[in-house]
Formats: structure tokens, C-alpha cells, sequence
């Protein structure tokens, strides 16, 4: 069976409750009437912020789309004021859970070890860590490799067996004007692709690309990458319907290849 090409994307904070509830009925009618979507060819996962996650999960009750939040805590429960446990997340329905991203190690201290728990809690709880790494500098695609599967491992260290997604953004291309360069991005998922594949018990995990990915990238990477995982740029759900017809045109084309 061909491996779906993965589309995620994440709201951030950008949406209020009620405009992000409107875009996820949006997408939901998309995801209804995309025939890849529909088929299962193209797999769609959408993170918006905590509050909406129930109600998103509910919106998307009927179909294939997965719900995930924006990060969860360390611990399953006690005395953690503000966060929210993957205990939770699991109990509301969400499937996957974004983990490590560069704002939050900016913004809020994370380091490795932080990661490396929060991606154990993710596991634990039946959830799909979105585990983002990347290089912080423009380097040699092969050192920037390194340097990424050096974070992946980092973060595996000791987890539970289950299914991680890596979203490979590098941190000098987020929320630039351009994604990194085509080329660049193939040298280093190829890498990557082939390192994830042969870690023990990661069945069914992927290697998606983000930072500032949008309509037309996808094209571009071709089948060194698994996905793409999107931001602003789907913001507009007509900008999102692109970039899933490029998913099912690549997953045909894949499938078409395997039959050979």
C-alpha cells in the first residue's frame, strides 16, 4: 500500500474561537468534496488553538480529517496551572499534537530534555507527536541534516513505540517571505526520510516540510518529502485546496509508479 501524502496545517494564534470554527467548516466541506482527501490518498490534519479543539473535533466528526493541538504538557496531571495534559487531548478526541516548535523554544525556554518529555507524554497517550526540528542557520544540507536527526533522536530518547510525523522547519525559513530553496529542502528530507524509516518502531511516520511552505512547493519536492505542513498560506482555503490537489497528483503518480 503507497504511503498517504500528509497536508497539515496549523492555525497558531492568528484565529479567534468563532473565525477558527468558520475555517474548519470550510475545510470540512473541502475535505468532503476533494476526491484524494475523500480517498484517503491525501491524509489532512488541522491544529488550531486550544479552545477550539473540541468543537473542531466535532466538526470533523465525519470524515477523515485529524484534529491535534498546538502542544501539551510534560505531565498527565497534578499541580500545572495553565497546561493541558495529553491525557486530555486523547479523552476530546485529538490525534496528533505539535511538539518543539522553534517559537515555542524562542519564546518559552524549551530545551531538548522539554521536548524529549513532552514527545514521551504525546506517545504515551495514543497521540502523534508533529515533532518540529530544524537547523538554525542555512548550512550544507548534509550538516543540517545531522543536526535534525540529531533532535530527532534526541526527542525519541526512551518514547514509547507509535507513529512520530517530523516537520522538518528549518528555523531560518519560518515566517520568512520564501520557503528554503527546493533543492536544499530535497537534500535534506531525502536524508531524513531514509534515517526516520529505519528507526524501530516508528511504523507509518512521515517527513513533512514547513517554514513558510505554500501552493506550488509541494510540487517542487516531489517524493523526497512526504508532506508539507503549512501555516499563513492556508489561511485561505482556496490557497489549501491547491496545495491538496498537488498531494493527490503526487500520491497517483506514486501510486502509479508502485503498480509498475
Amino acid at each position: 500500500m503507497v504511503t498517504p501524502v500528509l497536508v497539515g496545517v496549523s492555525l497558531k494564534m492568528y484565529f479567534g474561537h468563532r473565525q477558527s470554527l468558520d475555517w474548519c467548516a470550510q475545510v470540512a466541506e473541502l475535505g468532503r468534496t476533494h476526491a484524494g482527501v475523500a480517498s484517503g490518498a491525501v491524509e489532512l490534519f488541522v491544529i488550531p488553538g486550544y479552545l477550539s479543539v473540541p468543537a473542531a473535533v466535532e466538526i470533523f466528526a465525519d470524515g477523515p480529517i485529524l484534529v491535534g493541538a498546538q502542544d501539551l504538557a510534560t505531565a498527565d496531571t497534578g499541580a500545572f496551572t495553565g497546561e493541558v495534559s495529553g491525557v486530555e487531548l486523547a479523552e476530546i478526541g485529538a490525534r496528533v499534537v505539535e511538539v518543539g516548535h522553534a517559537e515555542r523554544r524562542r519564546l518559552f525556554g524549551e530545551t531538548d530534555d522539554i521536548v524529549n518529555q513532552k514527545t514521551i507524554a504525546a506517545l504515551r497517550n495514543g497521540l502523534a507527536p508533529v515533532l518540529c526540528i530544524g537547523e538554525s542557520v542555512q548550512s550544507d544540507p548534509a550538516d543540517a541534516a545531522a543536526e535534525s536527526m540529531r533532535q530527532v533522536v534526541s526527542a525519541l530518547a526512551d518514547a514509547p513505540d507509535g507513529r512520530v510525523i517530523v516537520a522538518y522547519e528549518p528555523v531560518w525559513a519560518i515566517g520568512a517571505a520564501e520557503p528554503a530553496p527546493a533543492d536544499y529542502i530535497r537534500a535534506v528530507c531525502a536524508i531524513l526520510r531514509e534515517s526516520v524509516g529505519a528507526l524501530p518502531g516508528r511504523d507509518g511516520s512521515a517527513v513533512i516540510y514547513g517554514g513558510s511552505a505554500g501552493p506550488g512547493l509541494l510540487t517542487q519536492l516531489g517524493s523526497d518529502v512526504d508532506g508539507v505542513f503549512l501555516g499563513r498560506f492556508a489561511h485561505n482555503t482556496s490557497a489549501l485546496g491547491r496545495v491538496l490537489d498537488e498531494a493527490a497528483q503526487i500520491a497517483a503518480a506514486r501510486e502509479a509508479e508502485a503498480i509498475r
